[in-house]
């Protein structure tokens, strides 16, 4: 038979009808889970300050009420760095076994039983474990928040960073601001002034749960893509991501000076306790309009070295007002260090732009903020030391100067138009 007639004895394919789309169910479902990650993700970074700014807050309260040693208390305030790191090592294990979404719904779970215990603590003991709980659901979701806006959001990295940057901002301020008078309007305790936050950890709780079911987003690469061969990446031979690390943990050094000691340096200066109290929440609200503006600017600008520069130059200028003249300028020193601390939503959106997978993001994210934070746990406590000896706090302040120019320095390195991939030829 030849190949002609074969050809025309073989059966022709059959002819299917189009049958228009039409959404089932669950294909609904799923597009109302993802309508609520916006929501979702602004009550994730509105929780994840209150349980450290609120302590602060009280600080002495809680450790008269507790009969709390100086030493005791003084771990109290290098903790949180010491748990992000510890903690957020874990993340990335538990994301891919189970989801990003279902361990943010665990770690606001677990802050929301934390600070709930902590209110109950009847000793130092349960006081430091309830901490603990606490701050391992702020870490696991630190590490996270960069990964959920890559998984649902990657054409939309820098406005959703900037929205839960705002929010982060926002919880941080709030919790410092308010504390006081709600624990005065409740009576006076320092119980249901630090256990109160557990009530919006729970509103959170309750948004996360359909993320947590939704493991549609979850990457199922093809074989012998690029993407399947994220997990063969050594991050730890990426120059760029020791680069970003560094940053952040100087960033976050920086940031944790400011939270303990500005005001204590304000008033040492013949500032009020409530003016240096405002002074702080000015800084730490300076957050929330540049923490969505910074990471639109990422988006445009292909290198972030520039923006790196510019918050530099703003922290210099501070700590150089702090230096010469404390109380003559203090608004505008506090200004010019809440812009300078807005470095930290800068490092969260550098970490989803030096990755071109899900998995990098996740691996980046982790270890960028666990060296980071491991990083930051010296500088306050090397702060009061210098305080101490010498007396005031032209050494303190000259130190923070210095930590900012090498914190400039990797900023630049870490900002460069190149991802974790290609520094490890992963898909060329």
């Amino acid at each position: 038979m030849s190949d002609e007639e074969t050809t025309t004895l073989s059966p022709a394919p059959p002819v299917r009808a189009e049958i228009p789309h039409t959404p089932t169910g669950a294909s609904r479902a799923q597009a109302w889970t993802r309508r609520l990650v916006p929501l979702a993700l602004v009550l994730a970074a509105v929780n994840l300050r209150p349980a450290i700014t609120s302590l602060g807050s009280l600080m002495k309260e809680v450790t008269g009420g507790l009969h709390m040693s100086g030493g005791i208390a003084g771990v109290l305030t290098s903790v949180p760095a010491f748990c992000f790191a510890l903690f957020g090592i874990m993340a990335p294990r538990l994301a891919r076994r189970f989801g990003p979404g279902a361990v943010v719904l665990a770690g606001m779970a677990a802050i929301t039983t934390g600070l709930l215990l902590r209110s109950l603590a009847g000793g130092t003991v349960t006081f430091l474990a309830a901490s603990v709980l606490a701050l391992m659901g702020i870490a696991l979701s630190n590490v996270l928040m960069p990964v959920i806006v890559k998984r649902y959001f990657p054409d939309r990295v820098g406005s959703m960073t900037g929205l839960y940057s705002m929010a982060l901002a926002a919880g941080t301020s709030l919790a410092a601001v308010t504390t006081v008078p709600i624990t005065d309007a409740l009576g006076g305790s320092w119980r249901p002034g630090l256990g109160i936050w557990a009530l919006l950890a729970v509103v959170a709780v309750a948004v996360w749960i359909p993320l947590a079911r939704d493991r549609s987003g979850n990457e199922t690469p093809a074989r012998n893509t690029p993407a399947q061969a994220a997990p063969a990446l050594r991050i730890t031979r990426s120059g760029t991501a020791w680069a970003l690390a560094c940053f952040f943990g100087l960033q976050a050094t920086g940031a944790y000076i400011t939270m303990g000691w500005m005001p204590t340096i304000f008033r040492d200066a013949g500032v009020s306790a409530g003016t240096a109290g405002l002074l702080l929440s000015i800084t730490m609200v300076m957050g929330v309009p540049l923490g969505f503006v910074i990471p639109w600017l990422v988006n445009r600008l292909p290198r972030q070295g520039p923006i790196v520069v510019a918050l530099g130059t703003c922290g210099l200028a501070g700590y150089a007002g702090l230096y010469f003249a404390p109380a003559t300028g203090a608004w505008a020193w506090a200004l010019l260090l809440g812009i300078s601390n807005c470095a930290f939503p800068l490092a969260l959106t550098m970490i989803s732009k030096r990755s071109r997978t899900g998995a990098g993001v996740v691996r980046l994210s982790a270890f960028a903020q666990c060296v980071g934070y491991l990083l930051s746990i010296p500088g306050p406590l090397l702060v009061g030391v210098l305080h101490d000896r010498s007396g005031g706090w032209n050494l303190p302040i000259a130190l923070m100067a210095a930590l900012m120019v090498p914190q400039i320095a990797v900023g630049i390195l870490a900002g460069r138009d190149r991802t974790i991939e290609d520094e490890a030829g992963v898909g060329r």
